[in-house]
Order: structure tokens, then sequence, then C-alpha cells
């Protein structure tokens, strides 16, 4: 734990003080948590006011392109076993956000903090982390982020000789590469379903070979590495071989193996496999996603699916046809605006579905579907594609605005 327990500078109480009033005044007007807008006031004022936040706190950052939001959320169940924790629980995670939420708690032993790809090594910088868990690297806003293995790069030297414990994915060549330049790394067998950003070398550009689920570079000799934990069907193996069962009510593959990564985590602060697991059975949903919701006399279940690797993880999970499936893609600004992404989906797995498509860019999505050869309607909102559903539960799958604006408007 860094620092010692002196209380805020005055500088720094009026900074919190200040980012606290300027949030509270955004959420009376109506326009959202207030998180950002506050924290941003409150670094304007002490731009040192994140790393003065976190000196006093057992830190545990979570970085990926896709389950951040859940795997925070669950790493903040299993430590509260063992103290009080402060999290940016809504999914905040640019360092704005990070201040206002550690801002928001003074008596917390442990932060849990999800935080943005591109931000992590400037976050891990002011935090001093005990521990940073790396989960998966893939293709993600193609309008803003960096080519993956760039941000790859960005985090193995913003990481290199980082004094934090790495919990990181063995089964991600691309997070496995940014972290071997940390010389403390545990390594999860965590799985990787969407393999397509990584079929060359991030050391030397080689053709990585595949065989099996292993993985090795042929002409430089990066490989997988030995993971000392792994998800093995319903249960984490621990270091010492045991095998713990994961009960959780969330949903599908890849929740077990954010547990699985969870679990090791907890393990770092001394939470036991068995208690950190039973813990993580609370989680029922994550600001919204996989809520089942009752609207227009219909049981909707509401998934979130940001970019390809996202939306492949979220076929294996729904129920099988003839369930309906309602679609809905924006592009705005949280989103990005390129909607080139689509292509690399594979929705021929939607096959026997009835889908119906909703959100500013179901055209885009519906030329994407007539290619894949899958029968769709194309609704003008959420009200007309429930109305023309066939009777059963609703799987409702949406990117990030177009989630948001799913859940206002069954007001979830």
């Amino acid at each position: 734990m860094a620092g010692n327990s002196d209380p805020l500078s005055p500088r720094a109480k009026i900074a919190v003080t200040a980012g606290k009033a300027v949030a509270a005044a955004s959420r009376a007007a109506g326009r959202g948590s207030g998180s950002v807008i506050g924290g941003r006031v409150a670094l304007k004022l002490d731009p040192d006011l994140l790393a003065r936040l976190a000196q006093n706190l057992d830190v545990t950052l979570v970085s990926a392109t896709n389950g951040k939001t859940t795997t925070t959320r669950l790493i903040a169940e299993a430590l509260r076993a063992a103290g009080p924790v402060v999290s940016n629980a809504l999914g905040a995670n640019m360092p704005a956000g990070i201040t206002s939420a550690l801002a928001g708690s003074s008596d917390a032993r442990f932060g849990v903090i999800e935080v943005d790809e591109k931000y992590l090594a400037g976050v891990a910088r002011d935090t001093d982390p005990k521990c940073i868990a790396l989960l998966n690297l893939s293709r993600d806003q193609l309008d803003r982020a960096a080519e993956t293995r760039m941000l790859a790069e960005n985090w193995r030297e913003g990481l290199a000789g980082s004094k934090a414990v790495i919990v990181a994915n063995a089964d991600d060549p691309l997070v496995v590469w940014a972290a071997s330049s940390s010389p403390n790394v545990i390594w999860v067998a965590a799985g990787q379903m969407w393999k397509d950003d990584a079929w060359s070398c991030p050391s030397c550009g080689g053709v990585m070979q595949r065989p099996g689920d292993d993985w090795f570079c042929g002409e430089c000799g990066f490989r997988r590495p030995t993971p000392s934990w792994a998800l093995s069907g319903d249960h984490v193996l621990d270091p010492h071989g045991s095998a713990w069962p994961i009960h959780l009510q969330l949903p599908g593959r890849a929740n077990k193996a954010n547990a699985a990564s969870s679990a090791a985590v907890a393990a770092v602060f001394g939470v036991p496999p068995q208690v950190a697991l039973e813990r993580m059975y609370q989680v029922q949903a994550v600001a919204g996603r996989y809520d089942v919701v009752q609207f227009m006399q219909r049981d909707l279940r509401l998934l979130l699916a940001k970019n390809p690797a996202g939306w492949l993880e979220t076929f294996s999970l729904i129920d099988p046809p003839p369930t309906p499936v309602i679609l809905s893609v924006n592009a705005r600004g949280a989103d990005g605006t390129d909607t080139s992404w689509l292509w690399d989906v594979d929705y021929t797995r939607l096959t026997g579905h009835p889908i119906f498509v909703v959100g500013d860019r179901k055209l885009d999505l519906a030329v994407r579907l007539e290619v894949a050869n899958q029968h769709f309607q194309v609704c003008e909102n959420l009200d007309q594609a429930v109305q023309m559903a066939p009777p059963g539960r609703i799987e409702v799958i949406a990117n990030y605005t177009a989630f948001q604006d799913l859940r206002r408007r069954v007001g979830n």
C-alpha cells in the first residue's frame, strides 16, 4: 500500500468538494451521473488529485477490450470479503471518471478500477497499483482506437518494470506480449474465442502457429506461457491444482473466464478462491447487462456487444432458435463512428432466429445481414420490433449507446 494516512491537502479537499458539487448539479439537470464532469473539474483544481486519492488504497486496475466492467465488479465483490472497496462500478473509466469514483469514498481499503485501454499506463503511474488485470485486446472503435498491436506496445512500455502483480490472460498473444515486460506476472488460461487480431506475432511479425489451444511463433520462439490458474469447464483451477466450482448468475463462457481472472486477483490480496467465487454469485447484472426486463408484456434480455469479439461471445450465450433476436447498432461518439467492423462479425451464427433490426445504423446492419443470408426485418424502433417478434423471450443485442437508449426506453 502506497503513501501514508495523511489527510488530503486543503487544495485536494477543495477540488473534491467542487467536483462533487458539479456532479450533483449535472445529475439534477438530468445529464447523467455527473461523474466525468465532476472529475474533470476536480483534476483542473488539483492535477495530482488521482494520485492523492489512491495513496491509501490497495489498488487493482482492470483493462481489456471486452469484459472490463463485469470483471471489475466481480473483483470488487470478491475483495469485499477482506475490507471496504471503492470502485468505478458504472464504467466511467478515464482519469476524470476514476477520480470521481475514488473521491466518493474515504474509508475504503481497496480500490478496484476499470481503466480504458488507452489510459492504462498513465493511470498506473498515478495510482501505484498492487495488481493489474489484463484480459484481452481486440479491434474496437476503428475510427479512433489505435491498431491493437500499437495498444499492446503502449501497455508493454507503460508497464515495463512495474512493481504491480500483473494477472494476464495466457491465451491472448497480444496480452502476453504486453505483460512480458513486467517482472511479476501470474498467467491465467482464460481462453480466447476471437483470434482474428493475433495471427501475426506481436514480437517479430511472423505467422502465429495455433495448434489446439496452444500458440507460438515459428520464427522467433515467442510462445504461450504456462498458466498457473485456468478456467476448466465450470471450475477454476488454482496454482495447487485444486478445482473450485464457479457459480455465477451471469451467463456464458466469457463470464466464467472473467471469474477465473477475478479469482486470481483476489488471491493476490489473500482472499481464497472458494470465498472469492462464492461472493461473485451476488452479481446478477452489470450496469443493465444481462438484465431480463418486462416490456410490452414481453420478457427482454438486454445484452451488450460493442465489437466483433464481443458479438462472437454474445452469440454463444443466446437461447437457441427460434428465439427472436433484436439487434441495435448506433455509431455515435462513444461507439466509434466507423461501422466497418460489422463485416468482421459472423452473423451466420444467427441462422434460424427471427431477426429484427433497429438503431441509428440499422441500414448498415441490414446490408451486412443480407450478405450473410439472414432473414430479418428492419423496424422503426424497439416498440415496433417487439410487436412484430414471435412469442417467447426476446434477446436484445446492442452496442454501447444503442444499449443506453434501450435501457431508457424499457425503464431499466
